[in-house]
């Protein structure tokens, strides 16, 4: 199995079209793995799918990832549609992560799903997703989703859906319906522990997921950014079992480093990095960029 290190993109992200081709471009040029890009219909981030296809026509060898594409409040047809034509025409280079949608009243009321919906909703749409992708006519009929006679075309590679979460109703959905595991803002023994019950509830079902499938997404720092106080805020709600929450975003000079070797130890080799203050403009970007393969990206190696 090999490491794999690339960039996030987060919601709050603001860049124009010359910084993204920037971006992307460095990205490219020093080999990073991958460039991933969240969603968030009422914020400033660009649309993932639009996105991606620009970064796929600069591109000849970087991943392209969701994360996450909302699912529920999406027709899965022309979904699966667009997603598979994305990963024909980049030569099979789409990483779809997709989710449930943002615990957010405006986000819920843009795609006008009740929070209470969403699970079963987003559970049928995966499934005819999967039945489209295989180029056979689909037929489903389910609380939510009837499908009858609908192939998609083009057909896709392989295509390998990560999804996300640490609650163990999430885990277990990991397990049931997905191909790759990418949570954020975990530990190590957090990573450690949700494998588990991943592939205990894989193996209860009849399936695997791959050795090489256990990513993590970390949200860092760097220069002289703190950590804000709105985001520790959040993140002491969402984690009061860590008496620091801030180590969930760590610096990328003090800490990103150990911490990286540390998820390694414990089985997780796919990983994004997520800047939480973004370089302001094209040139800083290519500073930062530069600055992140000379110390981060020759992380990247061979493990067993």
């Amino acid at each position: 199995m090999k490491v794999r290190i690339g960039l996030g993109l987060g919601t709050r992200t603001t860049v124009d079209g010359p910084t993204f081709a920037t971006i992307i471009d460095h990205l490219e040029a020093h080999q990073a793995d991958s460039i991933w890009l969240s969603e968030r219909i009422t914020g400033p981030a660009p649309d993932p799918l639009i996105a991606l296809a620009i970064a796929a026509g600069r591109t000849e060898r970087l991943k392209l990832g969701t994360s996450v594409l909302v699912l529920p409040g999406r027709n899965p047809v022309i979904v699966a549609k667009a997603l598979a034509t994305l990963s024909v025409l980049s030569g099979g280079r789409l990483l779809p992560a997709v989710g449930l949608g943002a615990v957010d009243p405006n986000e819920q009321r843009a795609f006008g799903v009740e929070r209470t919906t969403r699970g079963k909703i987003f559970n049928e749409m995966l499934q005819i997703m999967r039945q489209a992708w295989s180029g056979e006519p689909i037929d489903f009929h389910g609380e939510h989703f009837d499908v009858d006679d609908v192939a998609v075309k083009p057909v896709p590679p392989r295509l390998d859906v990560w999804l996300g979460g640490i609650a163990p109703v999430e885990l277990r959905r990991v397990g049931r319906l997905g191909d790759g595991w990418l949570p954020s803002f975990i530990t190590p023994a957090d990573a450690q522990q949700g494998r588990i019950a991943i592939e205990a509830e894989a193996a209860a079902h009849g399936r695997s997921i791959d050795d090489d499938h256990f990513g993590v997404l970390i949200p860092y720092r760097h220069g002289t950014a703190q950590v804000p106080t709105q985001m520790i805020d959040m993140l002491r709600r969402r984690r009061p079992d860590l008496t620091d929450p801030t180590v969930l975003v760590p610096h990328i000079d003090r800490d990103l480093p150990d911490l990286i070797e540390s998820f390694i130890d414990m089985g997780t080799t796919k990983f994004v990095l997520l800047p939480i203050e973004e370089p302001s403009g094209s040139l800083a970007w290519s500073a930062h960029l530069d600055h992140v393969a000379e110390n981060i990206l020759t992380l990247e190696r061979e493990v067993s």
